[in-house]
């Protein structure tokens, strides 16, 4: 290798360190002749097949050479050639077609304006000149030399080294007689220190599943959607406006196997799409599904930005997951995570040796409580990189939109850190991230009619779901985590003391209004020693199922759009373990069906009734009626539509109170909608009876008419003028696109995996 016959080119091919093998293999002029390079490793003898010509070895190399008259060579040529083994090759030379990707492609890229890059980097299967194979390309701009290794290389970076496109930063190559299947990473040999990395692709969308963390080239075939429909009706669907409540899944746990194994993507969707259309659920949203090396990491430790894991099959397997929940009136959103991204070695970290998609100041690069990176939102490219995937999952995969995880980590230089740098005004903001979040906004909104995009924003930053153009951030929705907070926080309390806590419920109503609030009881509340739904309920397990009814009531019918997170809609007595499967065994108990049966109703109740759903993020859609008699811990209120109102009354004490005169807004006859006491969910079965209450002429809590009712134990009403009752289910569902549910037979759920004692009666 240390030959002095050879010149520093070909010397920097031998050492695997060439920024552009183009200008040394492959077919090259000189004078009247050409000359032909290649590099082969473990082979015996090489030659042109187009005329048979034998090519030289280079004494101490691995690269063979041939010289002769250019008529001879064809401009496409392939080489046969033997290895070490005696096995015959034949392929086409990868280092005879010229460059793949436009100047275009690259000048938008290198803006941060290509919102589609995905198409062009990565790795895509591709016909030059009627030659099938793959180009690869990638971004490593501090590489001295990148390679394209794998399986049909034997992993050598010596084999396929790429070409670096001027000062883009990019590499690419085009690789013959390769598709899709085919195992790949890149080498990267950094050009200040010589380290020499393995990595896997940024923009692969597909990998090995775990342990193993190569790349695999996708299959680009063009998938059969059949849910066109769908996909018209949401561009115009008013979802301001519409019912929404939404499933949290987690979908290794969710459901598996007899044995313990993962479900397809298509399994899992016929069960889950069996099972949401019976709870009457509008949408589906999967904490992150997206390739990560560990499982307790629940998907929030993506390397594969692009790629849905294999864990659950084929990126085609989710797309047809997607797409029949489509077919049955579900959307189907998606956990996306923006915020930060592990260490792991073959992914984003330090991904041709030095600081890249992670910003270059640990203060501004990691996060000490998660010990993961976070993107540098100021550079370019890596703007580039989030905005293509997000527009990726949106227009390859046809999700209704994007819960994006983390997003006040994203928004503050001094969140969870002592040892901060402020902005340029000296301020705690994240510059970069917030017009980050702003342009993901408005470029997804822009490109995708109809979609959601949710913040996790757990702070009191302003304008989160107000328009850009009006200094917002642009989202669709807020999760409202002090709702949520101060909800848990009262209803833990043991209900003698609720009286001194009144203000924990009435206080979101002050601010309810101010974004387009989402009320949610997720996965974040089921973990990390916070116990279960029901564990946090007070009492005995009477009173434990009898607050948890209580509590969806009351969420059922605040303002807001809803999420519960699986498993909390029947009381799961444990808390939530991504390793194992829900405890549908508990189901067999009376109280755990009979809360399940709350849900399904409240569900209904929310799609059916126009005051529950038409102003969730408008003071026209409540009014309180009472909010003053702490000291019976009594609540009601009115939803509100344009025409029609219903009236709430909450109960938050174990002592059933009779005569309770409430206001109401009119004269006539009113019936109970729902009782969450009913013994049909479980409760003790103190109704205001199958007939109608009938509204007194006398003024009570500012309304003109009153009512004399019966607020059961730790439970809810909801009334309704002329209405006729119904206590125990309401009917043919509703989704958010107006397109009717029917409610599929109960979808047959493995029991096998679960626990073999229910927690929550002990």
């Amino acid at each position: 290798m240390n030959s002095p016959k050879l010149n520093e080119d070909l010397r920097k091919i031998v050492e695997a360190r060439h920024h552009d093998p183009f200008s040394v293999l492959g077919r090259h002029a000189e004078g009247k002749q050409v000359v032909v390079r290649a590099y082969f490793q473990d082979c015996t003898q090489v030659a042109i097949a187009e005329g048979d010509l034998p090519m030289e070895r280079i004494p101490g190399t691995d690269i063979f050479e041939w010289r002769g008259a250019a008529d001879q060579v064809p401009e496409r040529y392939r080489f046969i050639w033997r290895d070490s083994g005696h096995h015959q090759h034949i392929t086409h030379d990868p280092y005879n077609f010229p460059a793949q990707l436009s100047d275009f492609d690259l000048h938008l890229f290198a803006e941060g304006k290509h919102w589609h890059a995905y198409r062009f980097l990565g790795a895509h299967p591709k016909t030059l000149d009627d030659v099938g194979g793959v180009l690869f390309s990638v971004w490593a701009p501090n590489a001295e030399r990148v390679s394209v290794v794998g399986d049909f290389n034997n992993w050598d970076g010596r084999a396929h080294p790429m070409r670096v496109r001027g000062d883009s930063g990019v590499w690419e190559l085009f690789i013959p007689e390769i598709g899709p299947g085919v195992l790949y990473k890149f080498e990267i040999r950094n050009r200040n220190n010589g380290n020499i990395l393995l990595k896997s692709d940024p923009y692969g969308q597909a990998f090995e599943q775990r342990p193993k963390t190569a790349s695999i080239v996708a299959d680009e075939t063009p998938f059969n959607w059949r849910d066109q429909a769908w996909m018209d009706k949401r561009k115009s669907a008013d979802w301001l406006h519409a019912p929404m409540s939404i499933f949290e899944v987690h979908l290794g746990s969710w459901q598996r196997g007899s044995e313990g194994e993962f479900l397809n993507y298509r399994e899992l969707a016929k069960l889950l799409v069996e099972y949401v259309l019976e709870m009457g659920f509008s949408h589906i949203e999967l904490l992150p599904i997206s390739e990560h090396p560990y499982d307790p990491s629940w998907g929030y430790q993506t390397t594969g930005y692009y790629a849905p894991t294999s864990r659950f099959g084929s990126p085609d397997d989710f797309r047809w997951f997607v797409d029949h929940c489509h077919q049955h009136g579900i959307g189907v959103l998606l956990d996306w995570v923006p915020a930060h991204f592990p260490k792991d070695a073959h992914g984003l970290a330090f991904f041709d040796g030095q600081t890249l998609y992670e910003h270059a100041d640990p203060r501004r690069g990691e996060h000490l409580d998660w010990s993961t990176l976070i993107f540098d939102y100021g550079r370019h490219e890596v703007k580039n990189f989030l905005l293509s995937n997000a527009l990726y999952w949106l227009e390859e995969f046809h999700l209704d939109g994007l819960r994006v995880d983390a997003v006040a980590s994203m928004l503050y230089l001094d969140y969870s850190r002592e040892d901060w740098v402020p902005n340029k005004y000296g301020g705690r903001e994240n510059l970069e991230a917030i017009e980050f979040l702003r342009e993901l906004n408005t470029v997804v909104h822009g490109e995708c009619p109809g979609i959601l995009v949710m913040a996790e924003e757990s702070t009191a930053w302003p304008q989160v779901t107000h328009p850009t153009h009006l200094g917002g951030l642009g989202f669709s929705l807020k999760w409202n985590m002090g709702w949520m907070n101060d909800t848990l926080e009262y209803i833990s309390k043991d209900p003698i003391y609720r009286r001194y806590h009144q203000g924990e419920l009435t206080f979101s109503m002050i601010y309810a209004f101010t974004e387009n609030f989402l009320l949610p009881f997720s996965h974040d509340e089921v973990v990390h020693g916070k116990g279960s739904m029901l564990n946090k309920m007070p009492g005995d397990e009477w009173q434990r199922f009898a607050n948890l009814r209580l509590l969806y009531t009351y969420m059922f019918t605040h303002p807001g759009k809803k999420l519960l997170f699986m498993g909390t809609e029947f009381g799961q007595g444990t808390e939530w373990d991504a390793t194992g499967v829900l405890d549908w065994y508990v189901l067999g108990y009376a109280f755990h069906e009979k809360l399940q049966r709350l849900v399904k109703d409240l569900n209904r109740l929310d799609t059916a009734q126009r005051p529950l759903h038409q102003y969730d993020f408008d003071d026209r859609g409540f009014e309180w009626v009472d909010c003053h008699d702490a000291e019976n811990s009594v609540l009601v209120y009115q939803r509100k539509s344009d025409d029609e109102a219903l009236v709430i009354a909450l109960n938050l004490t174990p002592t059933p109170r009779t005569g309770y005169r409430i206001g109401v807004p009119k004269a006539g006859a009113y019936h109970e909608l729902l009782n969450s006491d009913s013994d049909y969910y479980g409760g003790s079965n103190l109704v205001n009876g199958s007939g109608s209450l009938v509204a007194e002429k006398q003024p009570w809590m500012n309304n003109p008419h009153s009512l004399n009712v019966l607020l059961p134990p730790l439970g809810g009403i909801i009334l309704k003028a002329g209405e006729s009752p119904t206590v125990g289910r309401v009917e043919k569902p509703v989704t958010a696109l107006g397109r009717s549910n029917t409610v599929e037979p109960k979808p047959k759920i493995n029991t096998k995996n679960s626990k073999e004692k229910p927690a929550s009666t002990k």
